[in-house]
C-alpha cells in the first residue's frame, strides 16, 4: 500500500478517535458549565454550530486545498481542532465552549482534504475501494474513542478534551514532518464568493453532476435518520439499557469499518461504482424497512450488517462525483460535497427527532418506513446513476 494512503488513513483514524473521545461527556459538561438539569436546546445548538460552520467554511477550505496543497490546509485544520479542545478543557462559561465549537466547525476540513487527497494519489478506477478504506478509518477511530472518553471521563471529566488536543497536535507534528504534497497547487486564483451557496452552483455547472449531488443529498438525509433516532428507539421500541445501546453502537462501528475496508472497493471493481451505488441503497432501503417493522431488539442486531452493506454506496457515489471534475478541481468538489454535509446535519435532525416525538406515541417507526420510501422516491435517479453515468475512468469537464 502507498505510504501516503497509509498516511492518510492514519490521520482519519486519530480524528475519529477525537471526535468520539469527547462524545461521553459532552451532555455531562454541557449541564455542569450551563449549571442547569435539563440540557434544554444547549445540546441541539453545540452540534448544530459546528455542521453551520462546516457549511459555510467547507468549500473555502477544499478550494484553498487546489490552491495552497492539500498538506497545508490539513494542518490548519488539525491546529484548529487542537485549539477547539484547549478551549473545550478550560472553558468555564457556555460561551467559551460554543467559540470552541465554531472553530472546531470553520476548520473541519480534515475529511474531505484527505477524500481530496486520495483522489490525488489513486487511480480512478481504485478510487471507490481507497474512499471505503478512509470511511473505514474513520469508523475504527470512532470505535476506539467512545470507549477511551468514557474511561478518562469518569476520572476527570476534561479528560477526554485534553486526550484530543494532544491526539490533533501529535497528528499535526506527523503531517507537518512526515506527508508529503500530493499535487503541485493550482496558483490560478480560486473562485470563491462570500455567498456559501456558489459553491454548490459551480458544482451543478459540470455535466452529469446534478443527479449524483441529488443521490447524495438523498443519502446524507436518510443518514441523518439514524445518527438521529437509534439511541431514542432502541430504548423506546425494545426496552435497551444504556449498555445494550453502546453495544450496538460498537457492532455499528465494526460491521461499518468492515463493509467499508473489505465489500466496498471489491464491489465497486466488480460490479462497476454505478451498480455499487445502486446495490448499496437498496440494502439500506430494505435495513430502515425491515428495522420498522422489527418487534424484539435482537432483530436490530442482526440488521446491522444489512446497514453497514448500505453504507458501500457512498464511498461509490463519491468515486463517480470525482470522476466528473479535474484533478486541479479535486479540493473545491470535496468541500463542496462537506459543505452540503454539513448543511444537512444542521437541518435534518430537528426535523427528524420533531417527527419521531410527534409520531412516537402511535407509530414510533414512521420515521424508518420514511427514510425507505425517500430511497423509493428517488429510484429513478439512482437508476440513471446506474445506466447513464459514466464511470471514474471516463471523465468529463
Amino acid at each position: 500500500m502507498d505510504r501516503r494512503l497509509i498516511g492518510v488513513l492514519t490521520t482519519v483514524v486519530l480524528d475519529g478517535m477525537g471526535i468520539g473521545l469527547t462524545l461521553p461527556i459532552l451532555p455531562g459538561l454541557l449541564r455542569a458549565v450551563g449549571h442547569a438539569d435539563e440540557l434544554d436546546w444547549r445540546f441541539g445548538a453545540f452540534f448544530g454550530l459546528y455542521a453551520l460552520m462546516q457549511f459555510v467554511c467547507a468549500p473555502w477550505l477544499g478550494a484553498m486545498s487546489d490552491r495552497w496543497g492539500r498538506r497545508r490546509v490539513l494542518m490548519l485544520s488539525l491546529a484548529g481542532a487542537a485549539i477547539d479542545y484547549l478551549l473545550l478543557t478550560v472553558a468555564s462559561t457556555l460561551t467559551l465552549l460554543f467559540v470552541g465549537r465554531a472553530i472546531s466547525g470553520m476548520t473541519a476540513a480534515s475529511t474531505a482534504v484527505a477524500t481530496a487527497y486520495v483522489a490525488d494519489i489513486a487511480p480512478e478506477d481504485r478510487r471507490a475501494r481507497h474512499f471505503g478504506q478512509l470511511s473505514a478509518a474513520f469508523g475504527v477511530g470512532f470505535i476506539l474513542g467512545p470507549a477511551l472518553g468514557g474511561v478518562l471521563g469518569e476520572h476527570w471529566i476534561r479528560a477526554p478534551f485534553l486526550a484530543a488536543a494532544g491526539l490533533n497536535a501529535a497528528n499535526l507534528v506527523w503531517v507537518a514532518c512526515s506527508l508529503r504534497e500530493a499535487r503541485v497547487p493550482d496558483s490560478r486564483p480560486a473562485a470563491l464568493s462570500l455567498n456559501p451557496f456558489a459553491p454548490m452552483r459551480w458544482a451543478l455547472q459540470f455535466r452529469g453532476l446534478a443527479p449524483l449531488v441529488s443521490a447524495f443529498l438523498v443519502m446524507a438525509v436518510v443518514g441523518q435518520i439514524g445518527a438521529t433516532i437509534w439511541v431514542l428507539y432502541g430504548m423506546d421500541r425494545f426496552g435497551w439499557s444504556t449498555s445494550v445501546v453502546g453495544l450496538s453502537l460498537a457492532g455499528f462501528g465494526l460491521f461499518h469499518a468492515l463493509a467499508q475496508a473489505f465489500v466496498a472497493g471489491p464491489v465497486a471493481e466488480k460490479c462497476g461504482a454505478a451498480r455499487a451505488v445502486l446495490i448499496g441503497t437498496a440494502a439500506d432501503t430494505v435495513a430502515c424497512a425491515l428495522i420498522a417493522l422489527a418487534a424484539h431488539g435482537w432483530a436490530a442486531f442482526a440488521l446491522l450488517p444489512l446497514f453497514c452493506l448500505g453504507g458501500i454506496a457512498l464511498p461509490a457515489l463519491q468515486s463517480l462525483l470525482s470522476s466528473q471534475v479535474t484533478d486541479a478541481q479535486q479540493g473545491h468538489l470535496q468541500g463542496v460535497l462537506a459543505s452540503f454535509e454539513g448543511l444537512v446535519a444542521a437541518l435534518a435532525p430537528p426535523v427528524i427527532s420533531a417527527a419521531y416525538f410527534a409520531t412516537r406515541a402511535i407509530t414510533p417507526n414512521i420515521v424508518w418506513l420514511a427514510g425507505a420510501g425517500l430511497y423509493i422516491l428517488c429510484l429513478p435517479v439512482f437508476l440513471r446513476i446506474s445506466e447513464g453515468v459514466k464511470e471514474p475512468h471516463a471523465r468529463v469537464g
